[in-house]
């Protein structure tokens, strides 16, 4: 049996668990005090939104590396602002390694694509 992921397949399960991550995102941005809630918040709320359609595009575009490149961008900037949030405590420590595994898998696979694409 097969442990890897054929590359036809690969963006839709990208797309899956990048969806996944934006719901509870937004779940636990909706947790945030008011003071932190429309700064904070909403950067991660919209940081992970970008993360997702940027990897829709990248889907369905010929040119995937740009695209790609870009998702790791904002892979990049939701670590630094989940981070942030731990240490405003508006999330748990359980809550932000839960999220850093998750960006963590996210990134390698977009790494992985982004190679892929890069490939003659």
């Amino acid at each position: 049996m097969p442990t890897s992921v054929p590359e036809e397949q690969a963006p839709a399960v990208i797309l899956v668990k990048a969806y996944d991550h934006v719901l509870w995102s937004v779940q636990k941005a909706e947790k945030f005090p008011r003071s932190f809630r429309f700064s904070v918040g909403e950067r991660i709320v919209q940081g992970s939104l970008d993360l997702l359609l940027t990897l829709v595009d990248a889907t369905y575009s010929r040119d995937k590396a740009p695209l790609l490149a870009r998702a790791n961008r904002e892979l990049n900037a939701l670590r630094y602002l989940f981070r942030l949030a731990k240490d405003l405590k508006l999330v748990s420590n359980d809550a932000w390694a839960f999220s850093a595994e998750r960006l963590d898998e996210l990134g390698r696979m977009t790494g992985g694509w982004l190679k892929a694409a890069r490939r003659p």
